[in-house]
């Protein structure tokens, strides 16, 4: 069943937003709780054995963290950076601890000229499959197209993912053919299991079509 979701973003300035008749767009807010929660996401969708729950894991590729507070609250201090927080209203039978809604999703997209990158994005393992990762890219194309018509948006993912991949491929990206080197010997990153990972680098053309 699909969720209906309202979005809230943690920036460090302000935007604009928009609303539609399943995602409602608030003025961004940065609470420092923010921080704690989207560090809690991302880790529990991509590591360690609670991530197994859903299909996003990469629990067999690498153990340590996939983020941290650090890195979080460097990137939410960017100009240039922001991340959108996709939330269920408790009304839809979901129990939350703040009582009227429970943060489900998160992505981060970083702005630069001509290009867009979107990073982290991050489902609550029991929510996946429920159409929050696609409302959350759908948001952040409707971001870029707003502030950079132009652009083409960009994603790495390890390559071994190939059932990610295809997900992203139906999205409408396309692999590039661009390969990036894992950082292998940074512990900030993950430990990785294997010798072989790597990054694939796809990406969608924005730029509106001619007719």
């Amino acid at each position: 069943m699909t969720l209906t979701l309202s979005f809230r973003r943690a920036a460090s300035s302000g935007h604009d937003g928009s609303a539609n008749s399943t995602a409602q767009v608030d003025q961004p807010t940065l609470l420092r709780s923010d921080v704690d929660a989207i560090v809690a996401l991302v880790e529990s969708a991509y590591r360690g054995d609670a991530s197994r729950v859903g299909w996003t894991t990469e629990a067999d590729l690498l153990d340590g963290q996939r983020t941290d507070r650090d890195e979080v609250e460097g990137l939410i201090k960017s100009p240039h950076a922001r991340f959108t927080l996709a939330f269920v209203a408790a009304s839809e039978g979901v129990a939350s601890s703040a009582g009227d809604s429970l943060l489900v999703g998160s992505v981060l997209l970083e702005l630069s000229p001509g290009r867009a990158y979107v990073g982290m994005v991050s489902v609550r393992p029991e929510f996946q499959a429920r159409g929050v990762g696609r409302a959350l890219l759908t948001e952040c194309e409707r971001i870029v197209r707003n502030e950079q018509p132009e652009s083409r948006l960009r994603i790495t993912v390890i390559g071994l993912r190939t059932e990610l991949i295809t997900w992203y491929e139906r999205r409408g990206f396309r692999r590039t053919g661009e390969r990036e080197a894992f950082p292998y010997g940074q512990p900030r990153f993950g430990l990785p299991r294997r010798a072989d990972l790597y990054f694939e680098v796809l990406e969608k053309d924005l730029a509106p079509t001619a007719g």
